[in-house]
């Protein structure tokens, strides 16, 4: 197929710009805006077709050399080619026209951020690897310059052919605290097979490695699983948050630590309500500013943790989801403990459910702190309380994925 010349657009949600060719959008990947490209046609859909950059015509003052020999090639990163500030001006960008396009008008989004490299504490290794781009090809690793300076040590001193086979879960930073001084802070969890796990006196060993002796998690919820030798603790603003390895957890400790304080700023009274709790990271600081505080999460497992995090702390949990919460229970806790002076929601990906966001706009709760990791549903969602009387007095990008397209925001809505 023959190759063709473009002006790149401005770039998507994903991270690829578009350009126009007789009139049909064309997606290019690791392209910058206001670039002249030769590209080829890779594939052609109804409506729009992908290409890859045969040749950068005239580059952007903002593409750089990527630092990563693996660019292009691992399925994580896709923005390296671009400078970090321009990066995060892209993804304001990004996020600025998804509420737009739900009518909500915007002012200034701010920007929490933190080290562009060195920051990523989460990773999931396929037989030792990462995926290959596209593809079910693994990749040896022996460094990732996004990584924590643990997981890369693990990676460098674990050679590859020794590393667990399947799919496995590692989680390495210096806020663990369920790891002794002196030790890897590093977490390894196998999904195809049982850690080795043996005790010795009243310290336990995983994988040759003593391990503080953590409170036994009991699981109060029907259904909850619990394994003890996928536990972590991690130090965050001084509160101790435990956690399974295997579950959700944010990768980046930086941002999270910047973004707690801009979520509790200004929030205080007797009644909280944490919907999609998770394992309480929010909560356990909200306990501080509230007599009571109400979890709900659909994930049982994740509720016992919060439960232990929340241990000696006025609160309330309901492991199930928001839509059967609304539904069965909302009515009757308010009525236990008064109306909620506070809302923080951080649902996943496919956003509020429609009987949680309905709820919301007719509940007259004054401060909503709405969270998200998908910004197509957050301006969807946050639209609907916009047209519901919310004012939105601040939007934040926390910027958790430097190097990528992944966009996360914080809304504070008020009425």
């Amino acid at each position: 197929m023959e190759s063709a010349r473009i002006k790149a657009e401005k770039m998507v949600s994903g991270g690829d710009c578009i350009a126009k060719i007789d009139g049909k959008t064309v997606f290019v990947p690791y392209s910058v805006p206001g670039e002249t490209l030769s590209i080829q046609i890779e594939k052609e859909m109804r409506d729009y077709s992908t290409a890859r950059i045969v040749e950068v015509l005239e580059a952007s003052p903002h593409r750089t050399k990527p630092f990563c020999p693996l660019y292009t090639k691992c399925g994580g990163c896709n923005m390296q080619h671009i400078e970090s500030q321009f990066q995060t001006e892209l993804r304001s960008s990004i996020l600025r026209d998804a509420f737009e396009r739900e009518g909500v008008e915007l002012g200034q989004i701010n920007v929490v951020s933190a080290s562009p490299t060195g920051y990523r504490a989460r990773f999931q290794l396929h037989d030792g690897g990462l995926m290959e781009k596209r593809s079910n090809k693994v990749l040896p690793i022996q460094n990732c310059p996004c990584a924590t300076a643990e997981v890369n040590k693990y990676l460098a001193e674990m050679p590859f052919e020794q590393r667990p086979s399947g799919r496995v879960h590692v989680f390495g930073t210096d806020k663990i605290v369920s790891i002794p001084d002196g030790y890897d802070k590093i977490i390894i969890c196998n999904e195809d097979s049982k850690k080795e796990t043996r005790v010795i006196g009243k310290r336990t060993i995983r994988n040759g490695r003593p391990t503080k002796k953590i409170k036994k998690v009991q699981p109060r919820f029907e259904g909850a699983s619990v394994k003890e030798e996928n536990l972590c603790t991690v130090n965050i603003l001084g509160k101790n948050i435990t956690f399974d390895v295997k579950g959700f957890f944010q990768s980046n400790m930086q941002v999270l630590e910047k973004t707690i304080p801009l979520l509790t700023e200004g929030l205080g009274g007797k009644h909280v309500l944490d919907m999609y709790a998770g394992a309480g990271t929010f909560s356990v600081f909200l306990a501080d500013l509230f007599s009571k505080v109400t979890l709900v999460e659909h994930n049982k497992s994740a509720i016992v943790y919060a439960e232990q995090n929340l241990f000696g702390t006025s609160h309330e949990s309901f492991g199930l989801s928001g839509a059967v919460w609304v539904k069965y229970h909302a009515a009757s806790c308010i009525e236990r403990n008064g109306n909620f002076d506070a809302v923080v929601i951080d649902p996943p990906r496919s956003g509020m459910e429609k009987e949680v966001c309905s709820w919301l706009c007719s509940s007259g709760i004054k401060q909503i702190r709405s969270l998200s990791c998908d910004i197509a549903t957050h301006a969807r969602d946050v639209g609907r309380l916009v047209k519901s009387g919310y004012k939105l007095k601040s939007l934040y990008l926390l910027d958790f994925y430097p190097q990528t397209c992944n966009i996360e925001s914080l809304a504070l809505l008020e009425k």
